[in-house]
């Protein structure tokens, strides 16, 4: 299987009509002047020479400012400079990513004559109230909308939701993976909401009238919204915005965060919780006491069943006193996993 790489520009600002409440995608990308053609064109030049070309599958990927709301000449400009990596075939695919209320029929020809196959749209939330509240500028009738047209299109469709927005509440967020899944989306990205310098948001949170989900919380949350996901075959392609300068620990003197459930291996958290709720919950089927279990997986699966920094060993033994023995074992599937007792208290 070839091993997949995306080319990010980001395009901060540019054309995007609202200042979300949580938003200063300039500090996120830590990006400060809007791209050139000749930009996009060193950046693009600048990946492939670290690229193995011949057993890779390389797009390019421009994320940000609501690529579609730019004026027409400038996304033309920039799909022109993506696009003729493409036709000499140092890249497969080019990808964008805009809001649900930027995309009509003459902007989906225009992607299309430049061979862009992947759209995701900027969701958020499917609660019309939080979605007004977060300053979107957009309704979800509008996201059906949009997410049912690039389908129709011939698109591969993604979406974006957050977790932690102001007022949002768990039961939104369990509706909105719910209600995304409905549109039948390829793949999704989950980002909890954490606090940047200069948006509306660090003004609400300086003031009091906005307090942030704690790292557990959105752990758990995450954890739900994911097995949603899981369950329909929908891909979760990422967890948690990008760990960088800009986005890192708050006590960092460069990070552009203030506050909220920051961590730099966040979606391992997710993902090796999911695991021990897993194998506990396999435990807890068994009429035995256990004291010693052998957990078989792919290997690919190790580090998460461990969890981060032995995270889930280490529970495991001080909740129930359970020990954990982990071998790894090609045959079977990615995700899946084999459960021995090795011994048993006596009683």
């Amino acid at each position: 299987m070839k091993k997949q790489y995306i080319i990010p520009i980001f395009v901060p600002h540019l054309g995007c009509p609202n200042d979300c409440i949580f938003c200063n995608q300039k500090s996120i990308s830590g990006q400060k002047n809007n791209i050139t053609k000749e930009e996009a064109q060193k950046i693009i030049d600048d990946y492939l020479k670290s690229i193995n070309e011949e057993d890779s599958q390389i797009e390019i990927a421009f994320f940000g400012g609501s690529f579609t709301a730019i004026e027409p000449e400038k996304q033309e400009e920039l799909l022109q400079v993506a696009y003729e990596y493409v036709k000499t075939g140092q890249v497969e695919s080019i990808r964008v990513s805009t809001r649900p209320d930027c995309i009509n029929k003459e902007i989906l020809k225009r992607l299309k004559k430049y061979r862009v196959k992947t759209i995701e749209l900027g969701v958020q939330s499917s609660n019309e109230y939080i979605l007004k509240r977060a300053g979107r500028g957009h309704t979800f009738q509008e996201v059906k909308k949009a997410s049912k047209m690039i389908r129709w299109n011939g698109f591969k469709l993604g979406h974006q939701m957050m977790v932690g927005l102001p007022e949002s509440t768990r039961i939104d967020e369990i509706n909105t993976a719910k209600a995304l899944a409905k549109l039948k989306p390829k793949m999704v990205r989950i980002y909890p909401v954490l606090v940047i310098k200069n948006t509306k948001l660090e003004k609400e949170y300086e003031e009091g009238k906005y307090q942030p989900l704690s790292v557990v919380q959105a752990v758990e949350e995450c954890k739900e919204i994911v097995r949603i996901f899981a369950d329909k075959k929908i891909d979760v392609i990422r967890i948690g915005l990008q760990n960088t300068e800009e986005i890192s620990n708050p006590e960092n003197k460069d990070s552009q965060v203030i506050a909220g459930p920051y961590h730099p291996a966040f979606r391992q958290l997710v993902e090796s919780g999911m695991w021990y709720d897993s194998i506990v919950s396999k435990i807890k089927k068994l009429n035995v006491k256990v004291k010693e279990v052998e957990v078989r997986v792919n290997p690919i699966d190790c580090n998460n069943v461990i969890g981060h920094k032995k995270e889930n060993v280490i529970k495991l033994k001080d909740t129930y006193n359970v020990d954990l023995l982990l071998k790894q074992d090609e045959n079977i599937k990615p995700g899946k996993s084999k459960i021995e007792i090795i011994k048993v208290y006596e009683n």
